[in-house]
């Protein structure tokens, strides 16, 4: 049922690997009637997204870390206590320039639905062994279309 309390433990929650790091599912859309997705990201050093948008806004809280946003036009770099907002359909992306825990708030929510397609099941609440292979982009790019999220590829 949408209308309750989310209490997430450490531990509790879906989590996934993809893009080399580790993201789990502090609030799904499906418990806040749509309205947010909550999701804690431990990500490695150079291991961000391709290029992107969303359909609604992005809010980021570092935890721990480092990392360097490039936000429309922008670069900026965010440490511990750092926030971000980027408003919907600005084009984004981040590389950690060291291992970072984030929380990223997504409004409205549904995005845990992609993260949840796209990524693997994650076995152990770690990061991922490095993969041999490059990320699948065709698969990110088709499956963000169906929830708000537009890629420019790198070229």
């Amino acid at each position: 049922m949408a209308d309750k309390v989310v209490v997430r433990q450490p531990g509790e929650g879906d989590a996934f690997w993809m893009l080399g790091g580790l993201y789990e599912v502090k609030a799904a859309s499906d418990e806040t009637n749509g309205a947010l997705t909550v999701m804690h990201m431990t990500i490695p050093a150079g291991m961000g997204p391709p290029l992107h948008t969303h359909a609604g806004g992005e809010y980021v809280y570092v935890l721990e870390g480092t990392m360097r946003l490039h936000i429309g036009d922008d670069t900026v770099d965010g440490g511990p206590g750092s926030f971000f907002y980027i408003p919907e359909g600005t084009w984004e992306t981040y590389e950690p320039t060291s291992t970072v825990r984030v929380l990223f708030f997504y409004s409205p929510g549904g995005i845990d639905k992609f993260f949840a397609e796209v990524g693997e099941r994650a076995p152990a609440r770690e990061l991922p062994p490095p993969s041999e292979a490059p990320p699948d982009l065709e698969r990110l790019v088709a499956a963000g279309s169906r929830y708000g999220l537009e890629f420019r590829p790198p070229v």
